[in-house]
C-alpha cells in the first residue's frame, strides 16, 4: 500500500524501495510486483517490467499479474511468450475471482460478452465500496440558464484524445452550453494545453486533489452532464466517478468498450460501432451520434512531407504503413502484412518505432517469415504536424485487429492516405469501419482476414483502382461527416439536450 501511494504521487525512487522491501517481507503478495512493473514501465524499462511480472507470477500465481504480463508481452511483440501467457490467462478468465484490467483484453481474441463480464467484475471489485455523494439535483434543477457540461480527463495536453476533441470544445454554442474541463493529467505547457484551456469557460486543474475533494468540487459546480473521457485506460480515475459527482454520467471517446460500472449511465457510440443487436454487451444505455462517434479537428495542420529518402524509404517502393502502437499488432495480422511484402516486389512496411524490443522482435519475426529486415522501416515519434506529413509519403495504411486503428485511422485519411479496415463484433474492432464509413469509403471495410488480405493486395498491385480510391478520398474529405466538426458539435449538443430533458 505504501509503495502504491508513493507511486501515485510520482515518488518513483521511494516507491521502488518500498515495493522491493515488501516483496522481501512477503514474497507471496502480488501487489508489490505490480507496482515495480509500473515503475519500470513509466521509466521506459519495458523489458524489466515484463521480467518483474514474470517473477511475480511465478512466486504468487496471481491472475492480476498474469493479465498485466500478457499485455506487457503484447507491448514487446514477444509473441512466443505471449501465447503461453494468454493460454494460461484464457483458462482463468471465466473464474469469478479473476481480476484482469478490461483495457488489456481489448487487443486479445475476446468476445463482446467476455469484455462485458470482465468489465463488470473489475468495476465491482475496484469501486463498489465507494459511496456516492448526495443527489441534490432537485434543488438545483432549472437553476442555470445554460446546460452545464463537464469533461473529465487526464489528457488535456499533447495527446491523441486532445487532438480529436479540441475543435468540438471550441465550437460549443456558448449561449446554450457552459463548458467545464476537469484536468488531472500533466501540464506540458504546450500550445495544445493553452488551446484547450482557452476553449473552455472553466478549466479546473484537479491533478493534486484526492478523489473525494475532486468529486465534491465537481458536485459543487452543479453539472447537468459529466462526460468521462478515460474509461478504463491508464491514468483513469474511476473512483472519482464512483462517488457520483453528477446525476448523469457518460463515457465517450477515451475507452472503446463498456465500463461495466453502475455509475456510468450512458455510452456515446454510433450505428456502426454498436449496431442494435450488440447493445446487450454494454452495461450502459447506448446513445448514438448519427454518423461516427469520433470527433475530428479540422484545424490540425499537415506539414509538407519530406522526400522519401529522408524518411529512410526507397523512392520507387510501394509503401504500406501502420503507425499504431505495437501492442495492437498480432501474429495473424503481421503474417498478412508479410505475405503482402512477399507478393509485391520492392514493397516496404513502415511502422512506428514504439519501443526497441518490439521493433527488434518484429524484424526477427519478418525474417522468420521470409522477409528481409531492410523491408521494415521504423518511424521515430514526431510532433503531430510532421507525423501527419508521413502519411503523404505512404501508399496505403494497414489496419490492426481486433484493436483497430482509431485516431490513427482519421490521421491517415486526413493525410490523404488510403486505409483498409478489418472489423469484428467488439467496439474496439469496429472503430476503423465506422471512420471509413463516415468518410464515404465503406468499400475499404472488410470483415474477414482473407478479404482484408485480398483487398490490400489489390490496392497494392492495381494502380488505376488505387488512384480512383485516393481521388474519392480527397473529394470526400471536404464534404463527408467525418471531418465536419461544426455539424458534429451540433449533433452532440442535440444529444446532450435530449439527455438533460431540454430538447433544442
Amino acid at each position: 500500500a505504501l509503495a502504491e501511494a508513493l507511486f501515485q504521487v510520482g515518488e518513483l525512487a521511494e516507491a521502488e524501495i518500498a515495493a522491493r522491501r515488501a516483496t522481501e517481507l512477503d514474497p507471496a503478495a502480488a501487489g508489490p510486483y505490480g507496482v515495480l512493473a509500473e515503475i519500470h514501465s513509466v521509466r521506459g524499462e519495458l523489458d524489466r517490467a515484463v521480467a518483474t511480472l514474470e517473477t511475480g507470477f511465478e512466486r504468487t500465481g496471481a491472475d492480476s499479474l498474469l493479465g498485466t504480463l500478457t499485455f506487457g508481452l503484447r507491448r514487446l511483440c514477444a509473441w512466443e511468450k505471449w501465447r503461453t501467457a494468454w493460454q494460461r490467462l484464457t483458462a482463468a478468465l471465466d473464474q469469478a475471482t479473476t481480476q484482469v484490467s478490461p483495457f488489456s483484453l481489448l487487443c486479445e481474441p475476446t468476445t463482446a460478452a467476455q469484455q462485458l463480464a470482465h468489465a463488470r467484475r473489475w468495476s465491482a471489485a475496484q469501486f463498489s465500496a465507494l459511496n456516492p455523494l448526495p443527489d441534490d439535483r432537485a434543488a438545483t434543477s432549472g437553476k442555470h440558464a445554460r446546460l452545464r457540461i463537464g469533461y473529465l480527463s487526464s489528457d488535456y495536453y499533447e495527446h491523441a484524445t486532445a487532438y480529436l476533441l479540441a475543435e468540438v470544445l471550441e465550437l460549443h454554442d456558448r449561449e446554450r452550453f457552459e463548458i467545464f474541463a476537469y484536468a488531472y493529467g500533466p501540464d506540458d505547457h504546450s500550445p495544445m494545453r493553452t488551446r484547450l484551456r482557452n476553449a473552455c469557460e472553466h478549466f479546473v486543474d484537479i491533478a493534486r486533489d484526492p478523489d473525494d475533494i475532486a468529486a465534491r468540487r465537481i458536485h459543487a459546480d452543479q453539472l447537468d452532464i459529466l462526460i468521462d473521457l478515460k474509461g478504463h485506460t491508464m491514468g483513469a480515475r474511476g473512483s472519482l466517478l464512483a462517488r457520483r459527482p453528477c446525476p448523469v454520467q457518460v463515457t465517450w471517446i477515451g475507452y472503446p468498450g463498456t465500463m461495466g460500472a453502475e455509475f456510468i449511465d450512458y455510452l456515446i457510440a454510433d450505428p456502426f460501432v454498436i449496431p442494435p443487436e450488440y447493445e446487450e454487451f454494454y452495461a450502459e444505455r447506448v446513445l448514438r451520434m448519427p454518423h461516427c462517434y469520433q470527433p475530428n479537428d479540422r484545424q490540425r495542420t499537415v506539414a509538407a512531407p519530406l522526400a522519401r529518402a529522408e524518411y529512410g524509404l526507397p523512392d520507387d517502393a510501394f509503401v504500406c504503413c501502420c503507425f499504431n502502437q505495437a501492442y495492437k499488432i498480432t501474429p495473424e495480422i503481421f503474417a498478412v502484412w508479410m505475405n503482402l511484402l512477399r507478393e509485391v516486389p520492392g514493397s516496404v512496411l513502415w511502422l512506428l518505432d514504439d519501443n526497441q524490443w518490439a521493433s527488434a522482435n518484429l524484424v526477427r519475426e519478418a525474417q522468420t517469415l521470409g522477409v528481409a529486415s531492410e523491408r521494415l522501416v521504423f518511424a521515430p515519434k514526431l510532433p503531430l504536424a510532421q507525423h501527419l506529413a508521413r502519411y503523404r509519403a505512404a501508399d496505403l495504411a494497414l489496419d490492426t485487429f481486433p484493436y483497430t486503428s482509431h485516431t490513427t485511422a482519421s490521421d491517415a485519411l486526413w493525410g490523404d492516405c488510403l486505409l483498409v479496415g478489418l472489423c469484428g463484433e467488439t467496439f474496439a474492432s469496429r472503430v476503423s469501419g465506422s471512420i471509413l464509413s463516415a468518410c464515404g469509403l465503406p468499400e475499404l471495410v472488410t470483415y474477414s482476414l482473407a478479404d482484408y488480405a485480398q483487398l490490400t493486395l489489390r490496392i497494392a498491385t492495381d494502380q488505376p483502382f488505387r488512384d480512383a480510391l485516393r481521388a474519392k478520398l480527397q473529394a470526400n474529405k471536404l464534404v463527408a461527416p467525418l471531418f465536419d466538426s461544426r455539424a458534429f458539435t451540433r449533433d452532440l449538443e442535440q444529444l446532450y439536450s435530449g439527455l438533460a430533458g431540454k430538447p433544442i
